[in-house]
């Protein structure tokens, strides 16, 4: 543990609520320093009082000013760039948010970006995932040189909130903010399930469940567990759902307490984004199928056969 590091976490929020992602971060924060800083740019006062009672954090630094009320990187990477012109690292959550602010920083800090930091060996010294997850590759950085970096969430728990950091409010730097970007609005999709990326239990399905209705049967399954629905690539190319329910190397990266895969083969760019879960479950009627090589419970069933006595068992 280094006392002499001065670190600071850049926060995510999402409708007025700190993300667990962030709080991931601090985690990761506080085993490269004792002293770690958070760093708000919002227009909410209740970020304020949420931020101050993460664990492990001394010091949420606040800049509220309504050009946040959208959260653009163009604009907020150079007010970022000032605001943490002191501190020896500056880490950001591996979320779209922190993966579009992370390169802006940097570029702006002269500094090579490091990506989904998923261990800390030393106050400069890191893991990261490489070649979908097949390798982990060891990054040492120059003493003197500004760490700029994102960190894995699916790589650390979340820290609790039971401290009272002290709270500074900063003024808004001075200086010229780019004008080439500019929000036009928000399109998502609102779904009563919990969010993939945080779910406790995830049941995802491939290219076995053969179509968009047979989909059906497994939102069914979700519901009656209160678990968020992904899918493997094979199915979102297929066209069976849509691509933001995408779990892999090339979507979501996820671990969840208990994850089930229902018709997925395995491919390694889909192993990559759940091999961190507690538990995966894997139901596929082709027994060499490569997904049961890293299942902790493998089942050898046809799914449309599975589910409905599992949901009967359930019920």
């Amino acid at each position: 543990m280094s006392n002499a590091m001065k670190i600071i976490v850049m926060a995510e929020h999402e409708d007025g609520l700190i993300t667990s992602a962030t709080r991931k971060t601090v985690n990761c924060a506080s085993q490269i320093s004792s002293e770690v800083d958070l760093l708000i740019l919002g227009n909410n006062t209740d970020l304020e009082e949420q931020a101050i009672q993460i664990d492990s954090v001394s010091n949420v630094l606040v800049v509220q000013d309504e050009t946040f009320n959208q959260q653009l990187s163009a604009i907020m990477a150079p007010i970022i760039s000032d605001l943490t012109s002191g501190y020896d690292c500056l880490l950001l959550p591996s979320t779209t948010f922190g993966r579009d602010l992370a390169p802006r920083v940097s570029v702006l800090k002269d500094v090579c970006q490091i990506t989904d930091i998923m261990e800390v060996l030393s106050p400069r010294v890191f893991k990261r995932p490489i070649y979908a997850g097949n390798a982990i590759e060891t990054i040492e950085v120059p003493d003197g040189q500004m760490i700029v970096a994102t960190v894995r969430p699916a790589s650390f728990k979340e820290l609790g909130t039971s401290n009272q950091a002290s709270l500074s409010s900063l003024e808004m730097p001075n200086i010229d903010l780019p004008n080439h970007t500019r929000f036009l609005g928000v399109s998502s999709e609102k779904t009563e399930r919990p969010d993939l990326q945080v779910a406790s239990i995830v049941i995802s399905g491939g290219r076995g469940v053969g179509s968009a209705e047979n989909f059906e049967i497994l939102y069914q399954l979700a519901d009656k567990l209160g678990a968020s629905v992904g899918a493997s690539r094979a199915a979102v190319d297929a066209g069976y759902v849509s691509n933001d329910m995408q779990v892999g190397q090339t979507g979501k990266i996820i671990s969840p307490d208990l994850y089930f895969a229902f018709g997925i083969s395995g491919a390694i760019q889909h192993v990559a984004g759940i091999k961190d879960s507690g538990t995966i479950v894997a139901i596929n009627k082709d027994p060499d199928a490569p997904i049961f090589e890293i299942a902790d419970i493998g089942i050898v069933a046809d799914l449309f056969e599975f589910i409905p006595e599992f949901l009967a068992k359930l019920d």
